[in-house]
């Protein structure tokens, strides 16, 4: 299946952004973890929260995560430190190739009884839940937050609980940071004890109730389209934000004030979601250097959007793009040269845009998506600037289900072709 957008001559909307799925999910485990009969308001309904959900209330012996990547960490650590029984935990064909062996590693440390069902390294596993005694533990920075974060939740539980030492480069910081402010939500006594330490007490999680904010990452899609409108006037209001967020994709509205977009809060109270206004600022740097170290799933929207104003670029700390749902890496690369734009890469972790262009053939280039729901999100506003058609669109629902359903409200026309 093959969408085709054709834009709004105009721009001015309103969007109801969908709850975080990255605080979804771990006030979800959370929640298990702490015995609560509350359960977490204003829960994502995306697939990647779903599987969770269905995973937690279910407790079947066998738990396909289909492709949540953060299910998968999230949820091996949860079985491997709690008397949930024998388990065997998979996913789809790129799950199986997608590399957990640093998270075993580590929770083997700390006396988890996990064996792999399938290659070395990877998904799937067999994991016999039990109580873990905790203690000092080493782990690289420069891995995936995930993996710290599942190590970090599990840390309450644990005899001693946890002392975590991150060695070298820290990457994905305010992933980690929003962890261990949720933690804190439900009681837990965790925190950088240094630079590169993170200490939790063996304290049993508080139940509670929790709301949770609408997704920052979601908004990053709406503010390209402002980015990318020609409508001098365009406007968009996003529901449900906080400023002085914790996700650390709230990043993006710093971001996109450099591409031209300004960003208003109705009310700046703490801990309280608002309307946020995004408008055309009239002013854009002409060429930016970023590292998207602590918020690398941001790197497609800003690589789509820099090519499409013609904004050269050089961007680095993109090291974990290349084990996401695809090569992602890869995947910008092959896609933006259907549009005529030459992108290199260098180090497993830089891309480059140095504004050169070739003719595109295609009247009407069609995006493949690789079951990466960020690359359907990213690419679909290029329609403002251009024909274009997105491959599989279905894969939104991993992470912003009413995605398509928002751009048809805001004006977008979307003809579906088999």
């Amino acid at each position: 299946m093959e969408y085709i957008l054709t834009p709004p001559p105009l721009l001015h909307s309103t969007v109801k952004l969908p709850p975080s799925k990255s605080i979804s999910n771990r006030a979800l485990i959370i929640y298990a973890l702490s015995d609560c009969c509350i359960m977490p308001d204003n829960l994502s309904d995306c697939d990647d929260t779903e599987v969770i959900i269905r995973a937690l209330r279910d407790n079947p012996d066998i738990i396909d995560i289909g492709a949540a990547g953060t299910a998968m960490r999230f949820t091996t650590a949860y079985l491997s430190a709690t008397n949930s029984g024998h388990h065997l935990l998979t996913g789809t064909e790129r799950m199986k190739h997608r590399p957990i062996r640093i998270l075993v590693d580590a929770l083997r440390y700390l006396g988890a009884h996990i064996e792999y069902a399938g290659e070395e390294g990877f998904p799937p596993l067999r994991i016999e839940g039990r109580r873990l005694q905790g203690g000092y533990l080493e782990v690289e920075g420069n891995v995936s937050s995930q993996y710290i974060s599942a190590l970090l939740m599990i840390g309450p539980l644990l005899e001693e609980g946890l002392t975590l030492h991150l060695m070298g480069d820290i990457i994905s910081r305010p992933y980690i940071d929003l962890t261990l402010w949720t933690m804190r939500e439900f009681g837990a006594k965790v925190d950088w004890t240094s630079i590169d330490t993170i200490s939790v007490a063996p304290q049993a999680y508080q139940p509670r109730a929790f709301y949770i904010e609408n997704d920052w990452s979601a908004a990053s899609y709406w503010y390209e389209i402002v980015a990318l409108s020609t409508d001098d006037e365009a406007e968009i209001e996003l529901e449900g934000l906080m400023d002085g967020s914790k996700q650390g994709d709230s990043a993006v509205r710093y971001i996109f004030s450099l591409l031209g977009v300004s960003t208003r809060f109705a009310s700046r109270k703490n801990g309280q979601p608002t309307t946020v206004t995004l408008r055309k600022s009239g002013h854009r740097v002409t060429r930016l250097e970023l590292d998207f170290s602590n918020a690398p799933d941001l790197a497609q929207t800003i690589v789509v959007s820099c090519c499409a104003l013609g904004v050269p670029f050089h961007f680095t700390g993109l090291r974990t793009l290349k084990i996401k749902e695809t090569d992602r890496i890869a995947a910008l690369k092959t896609e933006m040269a259907k549009l005529g734009y030459v992108l290199t890469d260098a180090n497993d972790s830089e891309l480059k845009w140095d504004g050169t262009m070739v003719p595109c053939s295609d009247d009407t280039p069609i995006i493949d998506t690789y079951s990466d729901h960020r690359m359907a999100l990213a690419f679909a506003p290029l329609a403002l600037r251009r024909p274009i058609a997105i491959r599989h669109p279905q894969v939104v629902t991993k992470s912003y289900p009413q995605y398509w359903e928002h751009l048809q409200q805001a004006g977008f026309r979307i003809t579906e072709h088999e």
